[in-house]
């Protein structure tokens, strides 16, 4: 995935930024006084917030002088110097975060760290800003930032511009890296939407039971049942039953047998006539049940 546009601008104005409050903050030049009546003409004092230097233009620049009239004293160099070193520490988490959160070697950024990172930054500037404009706004007042009298005048000197820049690069820059919150954001919502509910969701009505009467069955649905084709019940006689399963085949019949001896009493055989036709006599056959001969 591509940088964003908005990471992008925030990662190259907030260096910049850090550069010029770092170098505004330690090169003495928030203050230039010149028109010394007892001074060569040429002579220049440069006031910043830790040191004085004086330059000529025939000689090289001399710092260290000392503060004859309370500059350091006064309440706008001291909040400057805290609100300006507060606003570098500031400006350099707020850059670590920010490159925690846009890249660090990873496919996408973390828009949530990003976007951290811009407030962070942005309040940095802030840090930045408001001690150059109190300075600023007392810089020609000589009660509160002492200096001779007239004829020596005071003038805005480069560091205070550098302070200036740098405090809006890096307004610009973190507002920048907090616009990362709107993808972030939008992902939260779609996160949200997406996950299922912790748990079970009351309903907002009652929910109302109603037994509605089954339909009426087609015929071949109603009258097939499990492979097995049935005839409507009209058809079935009144005393009937259905019948489940398939029809069983009937047992082959068991061959007669007699218990009693049939046998007993046929010892007389039939004897042949004179005419040569012959009789058969018949026996008293004692039992009920039928003989041998007989069958």
């Amino acid at each position: 995935m591509r940088t964003p546009v908005v990471m992008t601008i925030g990662m190259v104005l907030t260096p910049c930024g850090l550069l010029f409050n770092l170098i505004s903050t330690l090169a003495p030049g928030w203050r230039l006084v010149k028109g010394f009546l007892d001074q060569p003409v040429d002579l220049v004092l440069y006031q910043g917030l830790w040191d004085m230097c004086r330059e000529q233009s025939s000689r090289e620049r001399e710092c260290g002088q000392p503060d004859t009239w309370g500059y350091f004293q006064t309440q706008p160099v001291q909040v400057a110097r805290g609100l300006m070193i507060t606003s570098l520490a500031t400006t350099a988490l707020g850059l670590l975060l920010a490159s925690l959160g846009v890249r660090c070697w990873q496919d996408e950024p973390r828009f949530g760290l990003a976007a951290f990172s811009g407030v962070v930054l942005f309040t940095a500037g802030l840090f930045s800003l408001v001690p150059i404009s109190w300075y600023n706004h007392f810089l020609e007042d000589r009660d509160v930032l002492p200096a001779p009298a007239s004829p020596v005048t005071v003038h805005v000197s480069y560091s205070l511009v550098l302070g200036y820049l740098g405090s809006c690069l890096l307004l610009l820059g973190g507002f920048s890296l907090a616009l990362s919150f709107a993808p972030w954001c939008e992902e939260r919502c779609h996160r949200c939407r997406k996950a299922p509910p912790s748990g079970p969701r009351r309903n907002s009505i009652s929910t109302v039971y109603v037994d509605w009467p089954e339909p009426a069955l087609t015929p071949a649905i109603k009258y097939y049942s499990e492979g097995q084709h049935r005839p409507p019940p009209a058809q079935h006689p009144a005393t009937s039953k259905h019948k489940v399963g398939f029809p069983m085949p009937r047992p082959p019949p068991k061959t007669y047998t007699n218990p009693v001896d049939v046998l007993e009493g046929e010892g007389e055989k039939a004897t042949t006539s004179q005419g040569g036709t012959s009789s058969r006599s018949t026996r008293l056959c004692h039992n009920s049940l039928p003989c041998d001969s007989d069958l």
